[in-house]
């Protein structure tokens, strides 16, 4: 039901309230599935999980944006159904920028895909543990184009260094006793040694000694610096 009437709004330039995005986002609609949208800005395509749309609505300034032409090649192969997990599927590999928390994005590639999480490979985080359920939107990087403009030699598939488990909370006990920075590192409060986790909180000292506990279902990536 909810696809069919999202299916309304296909051709039209919309506007997104995002969850964790301070301003809205605006688009062409070009495809929807049960648990993704596409929305093409002019020059990139934003695959947003419909999870965190907090309100679409039709742009009032159409007429500003008649001038954008979608290209006729999609960044991915094209899906017989479009779907969240899919569209990771077809991302592996490939540049993309996520955005996940706060006013920061991540630059890199998908590597793994596990059952509620998915490993990213970022130049500046390296391995990032990215909770399937906190992935705001992906944006494909353009052909030939990297991140920071580095070489393509510059990204190796770098080994995570611990087992991969198969749900996101199973990780976080495998790092257990690992220096780990929570959430991109925007707080500071989220970065220190994972000392316990027993579901669903987590015990995270600090660099002044404090201990903190944080709930796991709020956390949306972890990394080890």
């Amino acid at each position: 039901m909810m696809k069919e009437l999202l299916q309304t709004y296909v051709g039209s330039i919309v506007e997104l309230d995002i969850s964790g995005k301070k301003t809205p986002v605006r688009g062409k609609l070009i495809e929807t599935g049960n648990d993704l949208i596409v929305l093409y800005n002019g020059t990139e395509y934003l695959y947003v999980p419909t999870l965190h749309i907090q309100r679409m609505s039709r742009s009032e300034s159409v007429e500003k944006d008649l001038g954008w032409t979608v290209p006729a090649e999609s960044p991915f192969e094209p899906q017989n159904e479009l779907s969240y997990r899919k569209t990771l599927m077809n991302a592996k590999g490939v540049f993309t920028e996520l955005y996940i928390t706060g006013q920061q994005s991540v630059h890199g590639y998908v590597t793994s895909i596990m059952n509620d999480y998915f490993v990213y490979y970022s130049p500046v985080f390296h391995a990032v543990f990215v909770s399937l359920r906190h992935l705001k939107y992906l944006i494909p990087y353009m052909p030939d184009a990297t991140p920071y403009a580095l070489n393509q030699e510059r990204f190796p598939l770098q080994p995570v260094g611990v087992t991969l488990a198969r749900t996101f909370d199973q990780q976080l006990k495998k790092l257990e006793g690992q220096f780990v920075v929570l959430d991109l590192g925007e707080n500071p409060n989220k970065i220190g040694l994972l000392k316990t986790f027993d579901y669903p909180m987590l015990e995270l000292v600090t660099s002044k000694g404090e201990s903190m506990l944080f709930h796991a279902e709020h956390v949306k990536t972890v990394h080890m610096p």
